[in-house]
């Protein structure tokens, strides 16, 4: 599949490529084990789900915010996502 009109970079393409293994890995863990909802630092009440999107929408800025204030690598940004995300599921 020829994805050159794309103009993607390989940190972009593993962006997406996580983002989907961890909607189906949620998925699973749904069918595995129901959410219930739960405070942490969030200011509402929240299931897994509900921490997944928003850390993947966090991400999203995060990731738009970097290319925004700098000309380094996307790996740093992938990495900081990688930190919120887990930090929102976990805690949040």
């Amino acid at each position: 599949m020829d994805l050159d009109w794309m103009a993607w970079t390989a940190p972009t393409a593993i962006f997406f490529v996580c983002i989907a293994l961890m909607l189906a890995g949620m998925t699973v863990w749904e069918l595995v084990s129901p959410t219930v909802e739960a405070k942490g630092f969030l200011p509402m009440r929240t299931t897994r789900g509900d921490r997944l999107f928003i850390g993947l929408l966090g991400s999203a800025f995060l990731h738009l915010g970097w290319l925004a204030a700098t000309d380094l690598s996307l790996w740093g940004a992938s990495a900081v996502s990688l930190l919120w995300v887990a930090a929102v599921i976990r805690f949040g």
